[in-house]
C-alpha cells in the first residue's frame, strides 16, 4: 500500500524526536493536522494565534522538549517579532511546516499578496527556509527540521498545496465528542486601588520560590526580578510582547516543576493563549498577573484592564477554574503559603500600584540566560 504523503511527515517527525506540536489549522493540511492530533507520540498543541505557538515551542525546549509548529503561511506574518525578539535573540530551534498558500491553485484573492512576498520577507529577516513545491521533495522536510537544531534558530518548511494531491480521499473523518459542558459562575468581586507596588509583591513572590521555573514579563518586571533575587531558574523575557505565559505554558509540557509565570495585564490583554492554557490544563502552572492597570515599561499609559477589564474574570471566562484576586501583602503571602493545596493552571490576579523600580539592567546575555536557565531547569 502506497504511504500518503502525511504519513511521510508524520514519520519524519518522529524520527527527529519531535514530541510537542504547536498548530493552527490550514483546510489544505486537513489530514496532516488530523495524524498529527491523533498521534499518541506527539504532544498536539491547538493555538488560537500562531504567535503563542513561538512561545509555546520556546518554553516546551527550555524545559527539555524537542517542539516544532505546523501552520498556514499566512500564520507566519503574526508570528514574525516573536520569531525574532524570542526564538533567534535567544537561539532557540524552531522548525516550521507551513502550508503556503497564494501559490498553487488559489481560489481566495487575499492569500495572495502576503504569500507571493513571504520567501522574500523571510530572507530580508534571516529567516531560513526551503520551498517545497513537489511530493518528491518532501525530504526536505527532515532537513529543514535538522537545520533548524543544528544552527538553534527558526527554520520554515514552505509546502505547496500541490504535494498533497491525491489525499482528499484518504481524509480521516472527524470523530466529534458530545459537547457536554455545564458552567455555573457566581462572581461579585471588587477591585480597589493596589497597595503594594509590583516590586514589592514580586519581592514577597521571590521570598517563597524554591524549585520552581519562574518566567518573567519583558522589560522592568525582568529587570525587577533580577534586582530581587537573580537565579538559574528565572527565565527573563527581553522581548516578545505577550508570550510569557505561553512561554510558561510550553515549560509545563517538558518539566515536571512547578512552572510560575510573572505576567502583566497588558501582556495578558494582547495574547489567546489563556483558552490554550485552560484546555491544556497545566496541572504544574501557576500565572501572577500583576495587574497595575498600566504599560509599566513604556511609559505607564492605560491598559483596559485599568478602566473596565477584569482580569481574573477573564481567565474564569477562558475556562480557568482555580482563580483568585489579591490587594494586600497579607492576601498574596495566604495564596503563596497555599498555593499548591490545588492543581493548576492558577491564576492569581494581584492588583499592585502603577510605578516602576528603578534598577539595574539585566548582567547577562541572552545565550547566559537561556543556557544556565536550561542547565537548572534538568537538574534535580
Amino acid at each position: 500500500m502506497m504511504i500518503m504523503m502525511e504519513e511521510e511527515v508524520i514519520g519524519i517527525l518522529r524520527s527527529n524526536g519531535i514530541d510537542v506540536v504547536s498548530t493552527l489549522p490550514c483546510g489544505r493540511i486537513r489530514r496532516l493536522l488530523e495524524l498529527v492530533h491523533s498521534d499518541i507520540e506527539l504532544k498536539a498543541i491547538r493555538l488560537n494565534k500562531e504567535e503563542d505557538g513561538v512561545g509555546i515551542s520556546a518554553g516546551a525546549y527550555l524545559g527539555g522538549g524537542k517542539p516544532a509548529m505546523i501552520i498556514q503561511s499566512s500564520g507566519l506574518g503574526n508570528c514574525f517579532n516573536a520569531l525574532l525578539s524570542l526564538s533567534v535573540t535567544y537561539r532557540l530551534p524552531l522548525p516550521i511546516l507551513s502550508s503556503w498558500r497564494g501559490v498553487h491553485n488559489e481560489d481566495i484573492p487575499a492569500q495572495i499578496p502576503f504569500n507571493k512576498a513571504l520567501p522574500d520577507a523571510l530572507r530580508a529577516l534571516g529567516i531560513p527556509y526551503k520551498e517545497i513545491r513537489t511530493r518528491e521533495g518532501i525530504e526536505a522536510v527532515d532537513e529543514v527540521i535538522k537545520e533548524a537544531y543544528e544552527n538553534s534558530s527558526p527554520c520554515v518548511a514552505l509546502l505547496s498545496p500541490a504535494i498533497w494531491t491525491g489525499s482528499d480521499s484518504e481524509e480521516l473523518e472527524h470523530a466529534f465528542p458530545k459537547r457536554n459542558k455545564k458552567r455555573c459562575v457566581s462572581y461579585e468581586k471588587e477591585i480597589r486601588d493596589g497597595e503594594m507596588t509590583r516590586y514589592e509583591a514580586m519581592r514577597i513572590v521571590a521570598e517563597f520560590l524554591d524549585g520552581e521555573c519562574v518566567v518573567t514579563n519583558i522589560g522592568i518586571p525582568s529587570k525587577e526580578l533580577y534586582a530581587i533575587r537573580d537565579r538559574a531558574l528565572n527565565f527573563y523575557m527581553l522581548g516578545s510582547y505577550g508570550q510569557a505565559s505561553a512561554i510558561g505554558l510550553g515549560l509545563t509540557l517538558s518539566t515536571k516543576r512547578e512552572v510560575i509565570v510573572l505576567d502583566g495585564d497588558g501582556s495578558l490583554l494582547t495574547t489567546s493563549v489563556l483558552p490554550t492554557i485552560a484546555a491544556e490544563e497545566p496541572h504544574n502552572l501557576s500565572i501572577f498577573c500583576m495587574d497595575n492597570g498600566t504599560l509599566g515599561s513604556t511609559g505607564d499609559q492605560l491598559t483596559d484592564a485599568y478602566t473596565v477589564v477584569d482580569m481574573e474574570l477573564m481567565a474564569i471566562a477562558a475556562g480557568i477554574e482555580n482563580t483568585v484576586k489579591v490587594h494586600t501583602a497579607n492576601e498574596l503571602r495566604y495564596v503563596l503559603e497555599h498555593l499548591y493545596q490545588h492543581k493548576g493552571p492558577r491564576f492569581i490576579h494581584v492588583i499592585v500600584k502603577p510605578g516602576n523600580q528603578d534598577t539595574d539592567n539585566i548582567k547577562l546575555s541572552p545565550e547566559q540566560i537561556k543556557r544556565r536557565f536550561m542547565e537548572a531547569c534538568v537538574t534535580v
